[in-house]
């Protein structure tokens, strides 16, 4: 009896049986968790990738090189610039643009590598911030998801059970099993996706601060440079 009870309850055996409703409350909780993991991986290669992408050009940057070798070094090669790399090259060319006309005063020039680098780190930040909110929307609401597979397979065990003259676990075990694994998925979703979301959005937050405080600097330069 217990030997059939335990074949019976195996976990592919539960899925396949389970009720139709229970079914698609795991498949969308495997599909959320498929498409929360491959996020997971493709942003730690951006997020990593950015910051040490930062690293670098600070060190560059405060070298104390000239701002002209510089800025030739990143847009004569083929490398692709992004982040700090990315604001610079933005702005000291909108500077140096209205720096080669008579008419352009101090104030303007700064002004247009200002627009020009807030344009370029707006883009940026939506590149690192991408797949994020999906990531926080599987945390939040896997569990929910998994509780209503749970609640169906609760709710049609007692109703087989009533059915029944005589009640007993083997006819309720399957049911209720089922309805356990779907909260088990939903759970298993929601914790690297809530994990994730916390981690990057943290990162992020980090770089974006990164980047103010570079703007600010590199403005104080262009401002001084702009008045010599």
């Amino acid at each position: 009896m217990n030997a059939e009870l335990s074949k019976d309850m195996s976990l592919i055996s539960l899925i396949l049986e389970a009720s139709l409703v229970v079914q698609l409350v795991m498949l969308i909780l495997v599909l959320a968790s498929l498409a929360s993991w491959s996020i997971i991986f493709q942003k730690a290669r951006v997020v990593k990738k950015a910051m040490k992408a930062a690293d670098t050009f600070e060190r560059d940057f405060w070298s104390g090189g000239e701002l002209n070798t510089l800025y030739r070094k990143l847009t004569s090669s083929n490398k692709v610039v992004y982040g700090m790399e990315a604001m610079f090259a933005s702005g000291f060319k909108g500077f140096l643009r209205l720096r080669k006309q008579q008419s352009a005063d101090a104030e303007a020039m700064v002004e247009a590598a200002q627009r020009s680098m807030r344009v370029t780190m707006n883009k940026e930040i939506d590149g690192l911030e991408r797949n994020l909110p999906f990531l926080a929307t599987v945390g939040s609401t896997s569990p929910y998801i998994g509780l209503l597979g749970t609640v169906w397979g609760i709710m049609n065990s007692f109703r087989g059970l009533a059915q029944l003259e005589q009640a007993t676990i083997a006819a309720v075990a399957p049911g209720i099993s089922e309805a356990l694994i779907a909260t088990a998925m939903g759970l298993f979703a929601a914790i690297p996706a809530v994990i994730a979301f916390n981690r990057y959005n943290t990162d992020v937050e980090r770089l974006i601060g990164r980047y103010d405080n570079f703007m600010e600097e590199f403005t104080s330069i262009l401002h001084r440079q702009a008045h010599v």
